[in-house]
């Protein structure tokens, strides 16, 4: 029997969203100056004024009011009538030293031993939906997104854009669980000001099935054939949408997990990802069993699987891990023997996942708008500015936990 599935993503410009690039910001800052730091940082914005708080233990100080309103400025807040603007904002810091209770579960004697940041559970998610083994539903409302503020900062085809933006995508599925057409679009989006709103909801609905919708499918064509002309549009269903971003809604770090993973595919352990240091599982741990999710579906084990990981506090050997193939595995092995050969292939300790995946390198604020999966690596040059007007620059890779190099090594586990 065939059914709908939805997933929903958020322009950078989303309250929540801001704030995540905010503490992801002061991540990659206090990493560039001291790779040991410890940190979770979390932001608040709302009309006019930013705070932080959070943990810090770091050998570096940084100019946190400076990091803040770069993030605010690049996003595009940065004219006064949207009541929230790099340039004017209040910044409140209330960053104190990490808890030493807490540090003392973390560093050991040897790099190798050190234990969870925390206890939890983590999840890992892969299907073939997609090239880039992401659910397809997702990968549609990020690419709306994604294209919309191309759009916005070209300034040229719409010009009323202002950065605060949602989408939606519900797919039709049919009776072999693959998707068959995209059954419906949600797509609001802040603008300025009109002089009529019937005008107004007439333009903006004509520019985004007129224009963003046909650069979405040209841009990305392995999606044109899911779009038609039976799509149900709702293009900002609640009318004006001028009043937006942090003055429309307080923001929080950390209140966009779906978003950042999977759209409701698969399974989250709760624990947000932005503004935490790479000894925090929530994080680290998250992108190992992507790793291992992706790894094992593009080797061909099975179409869909779910990963999942679970620590103690202060403990190095995660306290298990889990699969589930749904009944995809091409091997004649139940889910908890693949789980057992998972173990043995991929070191799950915290240690061996931070130098795996090069972890303490500052590389976290291009995952914090648009998802932390499905994007390609990349090396990048980055440059950091401390206070005192002293630089680093480095090269660094993007997103390592979606590279396929353990391809080979499950194929040959498996006898794929």
């Amino acid at each position: 029997m065939s059914y709908l599935f939805t997933s929903e993503s958020v322009s950078e410009g989303h309250p929540d969203k801001v704030a995540d690039q905010i503490s992801d910001a002061l991540i990659d800052n206090f990493l560039a100056f001291d790779p040991e730091s410890k940190v979770a940082c979390e932001t608040l914005v709302t009309t006019g004024q930013v705070i932080l708080a959070g943990e810090v233990k770091s050998k570096t100080y940084l100019d946190v009011q400076k990091i803040a309103r770069d993030v605010i400025n690049k996003i595009g807040y940065t004219k006064a009538e949207y009541m929230f603007d790099g340039s004017s904002c209040g910044v409140l810091s209330a960053i104190h030293e990490q808890s030493p209770d807490i540090n003392q579960g973390v560093d050991r004697k040897t790099k190798e031993e050190q234990g969870a940041g925390d206890q939890g559970m983590m999840f890992g998610y892969a299907t073939v939906e997609t090239d880039n083994y992401m659910p397809l539903a997702l990968d549609i409302a990020h690419a709306i997104l994604l294209e919309l503020a191309a759009i916005r900062r070209e300034n040229s085809d719409i010009k009323y854009l202002r950065p605060d933006a949602k989408s939606q995508v519900t797919l039709e599925y049919g009776d072999d669980n693959q998707p068959v057409r995209i059954d419906a679009i949600v797509v609001s989006t802040q603008h300025d000001d009109f002089d009529e709103e019937a005008k107004m909801l007439a333009k903006i609905r004509e520019d985004i099935i007129g224009i963003l919708i046909p650069r979405v499918k040209s841009k990305y064509p392995k999606y044109g054939h899911f779009f038609n002309d039976d799509i149900v549009y709702h293009i900002n269903p609640t009318g004006k949408f001028v009043i937006g971003g942090p003055h429309g809604d307080t923001g929080l770090t950390g209140r966009k997990i779906i978003v950042d993973t999977y759209g409701g595919k698969g399974a989250h352990g709760g624990g947000a990802f932005s503004g935490k240091d790479p000894s925090k599982v929530d994080r680290s741990a998250a992108y190992a069993t992507r790793h291992i999710a992706k790894n094992l579906v593009a080797a061909g084990l099975a179409d869909e699987i779910l990963v999942q990981v679970s620590y103690a506090i202060g403990v190095a050997k995660p306290m298990g891990i889990y699969v589930n193939t749904y009944g995809t595995a091409k091997v004649k092995l139940t889910d908890g023997q693949i789980a057992e050969k998972v173990e043995s292939l991929f070191d799950m300790t915290p240690y061996a996942i931070e130098t795996r995946f090069k972890l303490r390198n500052p590389i976290y604020s291009e995952t914090a708008a648009y998802g932390h999966f499905g994007k390609e690596p990349q090396t990048v040059t980055k440059t950091f500015t401390l206070p005192d007007g002293s630089a680093k620059t480095f090269e660094v890779e993007l997103f390592t936990w979606e590279k396929l190099d353990y391809v080979d090594k499950v194929k040959a586990a498996f006898g794929l």
